[in-house]
């Protein structure tokens, strides 16, 4: 994988020397992988019928997440954020919910943690515009509190309906939010990181959401080290760039 050295500096990722090894990957194949994938494979309840969710193409299902009403969040939120990038994409990026300025703009990562996350990617040779970003919840939570339980409920047909229309070959699940709506249970991400898992067959590689890199600057050489794990994947799959490359 070509590493731009000063891109890296910028993002305090500089040297990555030794970090690729640092953590070892688990064997999808192996039985805690496959416990994994079954646990993900479970069914989530939500306030949405699933069944009318999954029969929307890409243009119907953005005007239902628009126009969703399921939980309280419609009340306060600005506009629904549904996701953005490409609609061929072999990598999915899935974040916890829109701020401020996403619920202004209607797009997911757009302000400081969303230029991080756009640096992030181009360290591994993908710009914004060749994956696919979303969130669990598609409205912001009032004063970005956690998401509750009903809202991530209500919204998981949405998500759900996004990876079936994709198909994506590698989900990158950043912070715990999204690692928990894709893979159940109630882990954090420092105990979920360093392990391939999967969501309903497709690999999932967790790490930290670019919001807590900002606080937490120390933890950029773990991220780094997902960000590897997340090229090692696609590149096995055979998917260093979207189809339409």
């Amino acid at each position: 994988m070509k590493r731009d050295e000063a891109r890296l500096r910028e993002l305090g990722l500089w040297p990555p020397h030794g970090l690729r090894a640092a953590v070892p990957l688990r064997d999808p194949g192996t039985a805690a992988g496959l416990a994994t994938a079954a646990l993900a494979a479970a069914p989530v309840a939500s306030a949405i019928a699933s069944a009318t969710v999954d029969t929307l193409d890409w243009p119907a299902l953005d005007a239902a997440i628009r126009a969703c009403s399921a939980c309280g969040l419609c009340r306060t939120r600005r506009q629904a954020v549904p996701g953005t990038g490409s609609r061929t994409a072999r990598l999915l990026v899935v974040g916890e919910a829109p701020g401020a300025e996403e619920d202004q703009r209607g797009e997911p990562f757009v302000g400081r943690a969303g230029g991080l996350l756009d640096q992030m990617l181009l360290a591994i040779g993908f710009d914004r515009t060749r994956v696919y970003i979303a969130n669990v919840l598609k409205c912001r939570p009032p004063e970005n509190r956690n998401p509750a339980p009903d809202e991530v409920d209500a919204c998981a047909p949405f998500l759900q309906r996004q990876i079936a229309l994709l198909q994506p070959a590698v989900i990158l699940a950043l912070g715990s939010f999204a690692a928990r709506a894709l893979l159940g249970g109630d882990g954090r991400v420092g105990a979920l990181r360093g392990t391939l898992h999967a969501h309903r067959g497709v690999p999932v590689v967790v790490s930290y959401h670019p919001a807590y890199l900002l606080r937490s600057p120390q933890e950029k050489l773990r991220a780094w080290e997902d960000l590897c794990r997340l090229g090692d994947v696609l590149a096995a799959a055979g998917q260093r760039t979207d189809r339409s490359a």
